[in-house]
Order: structure tokens, then sequence, then C-alpha cells
């Protein structure tokens, strides 16, 4: 079921920059990630380092796993959540997960194309990737949340 996000006057399209600053985060935490899973490989295989097609296989439903559970959840990845960008529907929507996957694949297509696909937000009126438009969906900028004054 999608979840509808609130306060959506109060948001705006996110820039390049910022952008750019949640996939390091996330990029930091997927390889923790794809470490662990390694180091399990590798012990499950008696010391050996087999690089089975399985094994890609694997890290890429995990990565895609990760980045679908976010999306769908609450628009944010935990890297999203450090530079406080969402991404949503033009609804105020969260995303499903066909248009997850959608998403995943244009932007593998877009670094494949040495990010020509994340450079495309500097031309666009809306400041969408390729990602964006693939995928029917947005990157804003969430007001930071009010401290409890008291």
């Amino acid at each position: 079921m999608q979840k509808r996000f609130s306060h959506l006057d109060q948001t705006w399209p996110a820039g390049l920059g910022r952008r750019l600053g949640a996939m390091i985060y996330d990029a930091l935490i997927l390889m923790a990630i794809w470490m662990l899973l390694g180091f399990l490989a590798v012990a499950m295989n008696d010391g050996e380092a087999n690089t089975s097609p399985f094994f890609h296989s694997l890290l890429f439903v995990v990565t895609f796993a990760f980045f679908a559970f976010f999306w769908m959840r609450g628009g944010m990845t935990l890297g999203m959540q450090a530079w406080r960008l969402r991404v949503e529907t033009p609804e105020g929507l969260s995303l499903t997960l066909p248009q997850c996957l959608m998403r995943f694949i244009a932007a593998g297509i877009s670094y494949a194309l040495l990010g020509l696909g994340y450079w495309w937000i500097l031309i666009d009126g809306e400041r969408r990737g390729w990602s964006d438009i693939a995928s029917r969906s947005r990157v804003v900028v969430v007001p930071k949340a009010e401290k409890n004054k008291g």
C-alpha cells in the first residue's frame, strides 16, 4: 500500500549536489553490505573467493532490495535521510515496486553512461534525472523538522 506524504507544499525539487551527497552515503552502506555478503560467501566456500554468477546476481538483488525497501516504505534511503531528500510520485505518494524497479534500472543506465542521466538534472526544468523521468517520480528536499520549544 502506498504511503501519502504530508507537507507537499513545503518541498522543492532536489538539486544535483544533494543527490550526489546522498548517493555517496548510500554507496558506503551498500559497500558494507556487499563486504558482509562477500565474507559469508568465502566462509561458505571453505576460504575460496568464488565470484560465481550466482554471487553477482545475489549482490544485484540485495542492492535492488535495499533501495526498493526504503523507497516504498518512506521514500528515503539512509543517505537520503541525512540529506533531507525524499523520492515520491508527483501526487505525493511513495513508490510502487514497478516504479522502484524502473528507477533502479534507469539509475544503472545513468551510471553506465558516465552519469549522463544525473547531469540531466542541470538542464531539466523540474530538476529530474533519467531515473525520475523513467519511474514517473521526483526527488524533493523536505523541510527541517521543527524543534519543540519549551
